[in-house]
């Protein structure tokens, strides 16, 4: 749990220095959704590359997390570089996202080799590290702010290679690891053919729609509200990470449920909340009042990642049992595509219209989700 904390403190990196970044580059007017897209885009061909190599289930998954780690901090340092090009910076976080597909399945993969029946609540600590993870670099910035932007970019890859190494040393190969068989497209896709499985994914697929974006454009929210309502006075970095990191709780506390209640029903209920929470954006957003809409928000982030160790374990739970690494990395990697579609689709958007409804097209996933759920629903 630790080593995913700080493996994946390189995720929200680049999401950090945004606005550091936009002043070397001020001609660049699409960073804040290409540089998270490129992040998704490395993790999906990573992902890919894992699931057709079947690397997971062949390797010690502990050895491939470590030497992923030591690479995405290596790749994650590239930016401090002087370099003029923006997309010399965008191939970096591209490399970076695509070494975080050893990291996140595979600690999955992991805590999968050590738990059989108690594997919704590993995940949901897991997870939880993850989310926490990714809010980091929020803090980092807030507390680094009187300094270099670099130094918010030192300390999550030195966190990386921390993390990298206390995987090789301290956690070796899990009890119910099973020797993996070479890749079969069919048998990774012959796993939708399972109701259970395909539930679970396509779930996990309308969560992933809402998930990525509303973090990418968390800041801008907070910045379009302090905008329109001259007295909120948000600090950005603060509440950006109080956020997304109030997810990690919400993780917990489902894998914690998921001993006493069913996982599926769990999830539809928070994918339900946080697919209401988009619908209600707008009113929130308009809000004069500041602690109801910082309220808000936190519900938003602590429901939007309810459901995400829930979906691991129902996936790893109905998976082929030889391709049980594979199929996390192949849904994993599906997940992500969906991501990319999201973001920049509320990018164009957030040109096109008024900014305070642009969020409503995020509960597009959570009702797809929920419909295959309840479709599914025992």
């Amino acid at each position: 749990m630790l080593s995913q904390f700080l493996c994946t403190s390189l995720w929200f990196a680049g999401n950090a220095i945004l606005f550091d970044i936009i002043k070397k580059f001020p001609g660049e007017i699409n960073l804040l959704a290409n540089l998270t897209s490129m992040v998704q885009f490395g993790f999906i061909s990573g992902t890919l590359i894992f699931a057709f190599s079947t690397i997971a289930d062949i390797f010690s998954p502990s050895k491939v997390f470590f030497v992923c780690g030591i690479a995405a901090a290596l790749f994650n340092l590239c930016i401090c570089l002087q370099v003029n090009d923006i997309h010399m910076i965008l191939l970096f976080r591209f490399l970076t996202g695509f070494m975080l597909a050893g990291i996140y399945p595979i600690g999955m993969k992991i805590a999968a080799d050590y738990f059989k029946d108690g594997l919704g609540k590993s995940l949901g600590f897991l997870v939880g590290a993850l989310v926490l993870g990714t809010a980091f670099p929020h803090l980092l910035k807030m507390f680094t702010g009187k300094f270099s932007w670099q130094y918010v970019i030192y300390a999550t890859s030195a966190l990386s290679g921390i993390g990298a190494c206390c995987i090789l040393f301290f956690v070796p190969n899990g009890p119910f690891r099973v020797a993996g068989q070479k890749f079969s497209l069919g048998s990774c896709f012959g796993a939708f053919k399972n109701p259970e499985f395909r539930a679970a994914a396509f779930g996990y697929f309308g969560h992933m729609w809402e998930l990525y974006t509303f973090w990418a454009f968390l800041p801008a929210m907070l910045i379009l509200y302090s905008q329109t309502h001259a007295n909120a006075g948000l600090n950005t970095s603060l509440f950006s990470f109080l956020i997304i990191a109030s997810g990690s709780i919400s993780c917990m506390l489902g894998g914690i449920l998921s001993q006493k209640f069913e996982a599926k029903k769990l999830a539809t209920i928070a994918l339900s909340i946080s697919g209401l929470c988009c619908i209600l954006s707008p009113i929130f957003l308009f809000l004069e009042n500041t602690y109801l809409f910082l309220i808000f928000l936190f519900c938003w982030g602590l429901s939007g990642t309810a459901d995400s160790p829930l979906f691991s374990s129902l996936v790893a739970k109905h998976a082929p049992e030889r391709l049980k690494g594979t199929s996390l990395t192949l849904v994993n990697c599906i997940g992500f595509a969906v991501t990319i579609i999201s973001i920049q689709t509320i990018n164009i958007l957030s040109k096109e219209m008024n900014s305070h409804y642009i969020y409503m097209i995020l509960a597009i996933g959570p009702a797809i989700g929920v419909f295959s759920l309840l479709k599914n629903l025992n």
